[in-house]
């Protein structure tokens, strides 16, 4: 049985830890949905890194897709999803940057060729083909031979503030169980179940 008294940080990071236990290949991708300007909804893959500051972190190119609809539209959801145990993490709220000191330390645990590819990637902007950016990668390689990569400017972080979670637990013939947690005014939960 779900306890709904648990906090519902404390469930996320259990049922993660669960996965990661399990085996579960990618058990920290969650596929981030966000909404820009034009209110055309997009969704990709992206880490989940951690708590910071009441938030769930990830990272990426500021100047890509998804941080163009989050400058324009900071809510945002997530959805962690475990097929063959049939569970689901869903998480909504609102999304910030992290500080720069969190962006550069996190770069720095990265490994090189991740931190130059962050250099080399204009992300998501149109390019003629693999070779290209290979030799923007060898480009940045040369340029940073013999020294520690830097974080750069338009790289970095951030971290969703949930206002909603739901775990979803599959059941045979369809009898799913949801429980769910929303954020009230004064930041307490309030805990219900939804019908599958």
């Amino acid at each position: 049985m779900f306890d709904t008294s648990v906090d519902p940080f404390l469930h996320l990071e259990r049922l993660l830890e669960e996965a990661k236990r399990r085996g579960e290949p990618e058990h920290n991708a969650m596929a981030l949905a966000t909404v820009g300007a034009d209110l055309k909804p997009s969704v990709r893959i992206v880490y989940y890194k951690g708590l910071i500051r009441g938030g769930l972190s990830f990272y990426g190119n500021y100047n890509s897709s998804k941080g163009k609809a989050i400058a324009q539209n900071n809510q945002v959801c997530v959805n962690f999803y475990y097929a063959k145990d049939w569970e689901q993490i869903r998480v909504s709220g609102k999304v910030h940057k992290l500080t720069r000191a969190e962006n550069e330390a996190y770069f720095k645990t990265r490994n090189r060729l991740s931190q130059i590819g962050a250099w080399a990637s204009n992300q998501s902007q149109e390019i003629p083909g693999t070779e290209y950016f290979q030799r923007r990668v060898a480009e940045y390689e040369k340029s940073f031979d013999g020294q520690e990569v830097p974080c750069p400017e338009n790289w970095g972080g951030y971290h969703i503030v949930p206002e909603e979670f739901e775990f979803w637990f599959g059941k045979t013939g369809r009898l799913h169980e949801r429980y769910v947690y929303q954020r009230q005014a004064d930041g307490s939960w309030r805990t219900f179940m939804r019908a599958p």
